[in-house]
């Protein structure tokens, strides 16, 4: 954990969006596994390739615009992370989520950015999309869905 800290990967204001009153049974657990079209299943994960894209190389911005994206999609901020790489100016960060995480890697020199943004519960991935594209402008966007953690019938 010490080694976390000294790079900064370790927020000093733990939040307590989680903390809940100790259940006394697993009857009482709330299960946060989604019901969708006939499967249960853990969340959504989306793989979002921006092509084309601007606004690259701001981790402030990207900071700013992905915890947005997170609040239009429904989900809880519990900390977020940005670094900025040099010579090239990309950007490498995630927020994380109580319902999970959304993180991205961009490279600046080849217009592109890779998103990954896994929710579970009631939140809804793909509004994040239009508040990212916002900024980053993309001419091309391609999205890969998978529901993970798939419950056998």
């Amino acid at each position: 954990m010490n080694a976390l800290a000294q790079l900064g990967m370790v927020s000093e204001f733990p939040s307590n969006n989680q903390i809940s009153p100790v259940s006394s049974s697993e009857e009482d657990r709330k299960d946060y596994f989604v019901e969708r079209d006939g499967e249960k299943f853990a969340g959504t994960h989306l793989l979002v390739d921006l092509w084309e894209a601007s606004n690259l190389d701001d981790p402030a911005k990207i900071d700013a615009t992905l915890c947005e994206a997170a609040i239009a999609a429904g989900a809880t901020i519990l900390h977020s992370h940005f670094h900025h790489f040099t010579p090239n100016g990309g950007v490498s960060g995630v927020v994380v989520l109580a319902e999970s995480h959304i993180s991205i890697h961009t490279w600046p020199e080849r217009s592109f950015a890779a998103v990954d943004i896994f929710m579970c519960g009631a939140c809804d991935p793909n509004l994040s999309i239009p508040v990212m594209q916002r900024l980053f402008q993309a001419g091309r966007i391609l999205v890969d869905e998978q529901r993970r953690g798939k419950v056998s019938s």
